[in-house]
């Protein structure tokens, strides 16, 4: 099975990562997309995070029956900070019958010589970009491992998003029903 692997904080997840998702696994050969839910992207700040149990369980009520699409917890195992070409490691090992593909964000492949063994990553790996607004992949995007697909140009942000909530802003569509259901019932990001 061709997997695509979309790895976030998803900190929440939201309709933007929903959409691209789904065009991934519809629109691409990808068969699966898994949501790898990061407990620490090393480029970020670790007290912005929700629980990475909080952040996982919201992603599984996003995803719902769906069954190309998945939930994947497997960097909680790994030693932290979490760098993909482990994850892609360890990955390999527990589904040797499985062939990984990163999906990523064009402004992510703008930086992805700056990722620890990146050219081991592109090496053995596919990359499927989809659009970032004011982003330009460079010379990226003409690798033989890179794809660049046509997928809506989602300009949504977490970050817009745990703002909104704090300043008491209505972003209830900006979710899906379920994920908004429970962090309104968990109260979470109204500081």
């Amino acid at each position: 099975m061709h997997v695509g692997l979309f790895f976030g904080s998803f900190n929440p997840v939201h309709v933007g990562h929903m959409v691209l998702a789904n065009y991934m696994v519809s629109f691409t050969e990808l068969e699966q997309v898994w949501f790898v839910v990061s407990p620490h992207n090393p480029l970020k700040e670790k007290s912005s995070l929700l629980d990475q149990n909080q952040r996982l369980h919201m992603v599984n009520l996003a995803i719902g029956d769906t069954t190309k699409l998945k939930s994947s917890n497997i960097e909680f195992k790994l030693s932290q900070p979490s760098y993909t070409v482990n994850t892609l490691a360890h990955l390999k090992e527990q589904y040797p019958q499985h062939r990984f593909s990163l999906i990523m964000g064009e402004d992510n492949l703008q930086s992805f010589t700056k990722w620890k063994n990146y050219e081991e990553i592109l090496k053995n790996h596919r990359i499927f970009v989809y659009p970032r607004p004011n982003s330009d992949s460079g010379e990226m995007k003409h690798h033989q491992n890179v794809t660049m697909t046509e997928s809506p140009l989602m300009d949504i942000s977490s970050t817009m998003i745990r703002q909104s909530i704090a300043a008491k802003i209505d972003v209830s569509f900006f979710m899906p029903a379920a994920v908004w259901d429970y962090m309104d019932e968990m109260h979470f990001y109204r500081k």
